[in-house]
């Protein structure tokens, strides 16, 4: 691992926190971890400088926003092995959640949302298909979402 992203038990216990509740204050936390709340400030600054800590989001219901279907695309691709050209093509298009570069017959694994099915179809056709290193795609639609969380399992923390 690079150095420079390398923890300590008290970033992780910062970034248990945040990961907890993002929205809590930095006196919140210091308490939590019994530091400082200047030092707490001054480490979470460097987390985020370091690329350790790479931002703050808020978890929407997709049902809520009109976006429940889920769709996962495994996607075939003429690129070169290691040529990440399509993947960044791919992560253009905002309906495109996660882009993975994954070993197998197939180069990337897409994690998708869209309101309906011919919004998936319309995207499959008209922007998947546009892409000229795309050679072929499957995708599978999820019926129902069990478990679904951006959470890390940090070392010395419990199961998300």
């Amino acid at each position: 691992m690079d150095d420079t992203r390398r923890v300590d038990e008290i970033d992780l216990g910062i970034l248990r926190a945040l990961q907890e509740n993002a929205r809590q204050s930095t006196a919140e936390i210091a308490r939590r971890i019994d530091l400082a709340a200047s030092a707490v400030h001054e480490r979470i600054r460097k987390l985020e400088a370091r690329g350790v800590l790479r931002g703050y989001s808020a978890d929407i219901d997709p049902v809520a926003v009109d976006l429940g279907l889920l769709a996962f695309v495994f996607v075939r691709s003429s690129d070169r092995v290691g040529a990440l050209g399509t993947a960044e093509e791919l992560a253009s298009f905002p309906e495109v959640l996660e882009v993975h570069h994954v070993a197998g017959e197939d180069c990337f694994l897409l994690k998708v949302r869209a309101q309906t099915p011919q919004d998936l179809a319309r995207l499959l056709r008209e922007k998947l298909g546009k892409v000229a290193a795309v050679t072929s795609s499957h995708t599978t639609i999820a019926l129902e979402t069990v478990k679904e969380t951006s959470r890390l399992s940090l070392p010395g923390s419990a199961p998300p």
